[in-house]
């Protein structure tokens, strides 16, 4: 089982590897750096507002402190030494949770400034990350992009072996009709196919045939020979065939 599930990761890491696109993981990790800074800009301000918000607790129980002591003056100057008594308790639990929050309100600045310097630092970071993200895409795109040229060049790319093999087939397929239809002429020459054209005449018809073809021009030749030998012209005859007297010799 441990062997198979080694085998199963080891093909689908394969896979990952060739689904991943460079530029698209940089810009993807680049986003979750963004996000990661919001985080941290929204917990400074949760921060930042509970320590307000102390803050103004702050100032109402100062406020409370101020007034219980005047009201206690005033009870003493009125002899209500019981309401005084009263106006000073109530005065020391406002100035105990002064106190309390005197240490509250500097934990949250203590916080407050810890995550400040983790936001600028975060931002020092993220800035140099995005300037490294766009030289690792512009490296990433010409190196891919010169690969495709030398593939295009070589002719070893998936689209150009695919061309090149078709090229090949083509050639391959070409010579093989044309050996094809030089082995027909010669065998059709040489008589060792038939001419389906010919009927239902054999090898030994056509050549017989030839020879009967042959024999009848030679005849018909020698024949004509004879007759125009026959028809050459001679000495002329006169009417009805007899021939013209001599004529008498003249007086002296």
């Amino acid at each position: 089982m441990s062997r198979t599930l080694l085998i199963i990761k080891a093909k689908y890491s394969k896979l990952l590897n060739r689904a991943e696109n460079p530029t698209e993981t940089l810009d993807y990790s680049y986003e979750q750096m963004l996000e990661q800074l919001q985080n941290v800009k929204r917990g400074v301000a949760d921060v930042v507002t509970a320590k307000k918000r102390l803050e103004l607790q702050q100032q109402k129980l100062e406020q409370n402190v101020v007034k219980l002591e005047t009201q206690a003056r005033q009870a003493v100057t009125a002899n209500r030494e019981d309401l005084a008594r009263q106006a000073l308790e109530r005065k020391a639990l406002a100035q105990q949770q002064l106190q309390s929050m005197d240490s509250q309100v500097q934990g949250l600045a203590d916080q407050q400034e810890k995550l400040v310097a983790a936001q600028q630092q975060l931002e020092t970071r993220i800035e140099g990350f995005r300037s490294q993200k766009e030289v690792l895409k512009a490296q990433y795109s010409a190196a891919e992009a010169q690969v495709r040229v030398g593939e295009a060049a070589t002719g070893i790319g998936t689209h150009m072996a695919d061309t090149g093999m078709a090229i090949q087939r083509a050639k391959d397929k070409t010579e093989e009709l044309q050996a094809r239809a030089s082995a027909i002429d010669e065998l059709t020459s040489t008589g060792a196919l038939e001419d389906l054209t010919a009927g239902d005449q054999t090898q030994l018809d056509r050549e017989l045939a030839s020879i009967s073809a042959s024999s009848q021009v030679d005849s018909e030749l020698a024949k004509l020979k004879a007759e125009v030998g026959a028809g050459a012209p001679q000495g002329e005859i006169g009417a009805g065939g007899a021939e013209p007297a001599p004529s008498p010799p003249q007086q002296q």
